[in-house]
């Protein structure tokens, strides 16, 4: 199994939070007929079909290939080939942009303050992302800089905008299944358990693209407000 040893979040100021947060996003896609509970003992992830139609998919596409540029990771660089897509945030201030945003926000009844900037990631064949977490591990010299900036992050809300020829799907290592890429749908997971500990179970990377492209986009919510 592909996988790599995470150190334990050693700071849990954010713990309590990250249970409310769970807590209420939980209960509220319970509520939605629309969501898709992935069966799942050791992580809570869900689904919507069609969350975005094709022609929203199509222009975020076209904005990500005006910005992207070679990913960078929190602990690596482009070049160690851990993370090998290319990406860019999306304008926040762009209205097509914040109702997508508005959406994500009302689905999950996530605070808005608490959201970062849309993320738009593209992979071209033979581009991937490693296994990781999205969640900040203790131990790192860049948390000390996150805890400053909205804290551990909660809920990961992912977008797939196309369809791949070949490759390209959403693996969970630790859980052992993948997610193939389905245009306009919306992949979501609480990175931490019940009890609000940043829950390894989580890690993920996103495959090599055999053929073809793969255009996603990706919303991360803070424990806090994002600064």
């Amino acid at each position: 199994m592909n996988d790599v040893h995470l150190p334990p979040p050693e700071d849990t100021s954010d713990q309590p939070r990250l249970r409310k947060i769970g807590r209420k996003v939980r209960e509220r896609l319970a509520g939605n007929k629309d969501v898709y509970a992935l069966p799942c003992e050791n992580a809570e992830l869900w689904a919507v079909g069609d969350f975005f139609s094709p022609e929203e998919c199509g222009r975020l596409m076209a904005m990500i290939d005006a910005i992207a540029k070679p990913s960078r990771a929190f602990d690596a660089e482009y070049s160690s080939g851990y993370r090998t897509s290319y990406s860019g945030d999306v304008d926040p201030h762009d209205p097509f942009v914040k109702g997508l945003q508005r959406r994500i926000d009302d689905l999950l009844g996530m605070d808005p303050t608490f959201g970062e900037t849309i993320q738009g990631q593209r992979y071209l064949e033979g581009q991937e992302f490693q296994p990781h977490a999205d969640w900040f591990p203790g131990g790192t010299s860049y948390w000390e800089t996150e805890k400053d900036r909205g804290g551990q992050r909660s809920i990961t809300a992912m977008a797939y905008l196309n369809k791949v020829e070949e490759g390209g799907a959403t693996h969970f290592p630790r859980l052992g299944f993948k997610v193939e890429p389905q245009p306009g749908a919306l992949l979501i997971w609480n990175n931490a358990d019940p009890e609000g500990v940043p829950n390894p179970w989580t890690l993920h990377a996103g495959t090599p693209v055999v053929r073809g492209v793969k255009y996603i986009v990706t919303k991360w919510y803070r424990c806090r407000r994002w600064i």
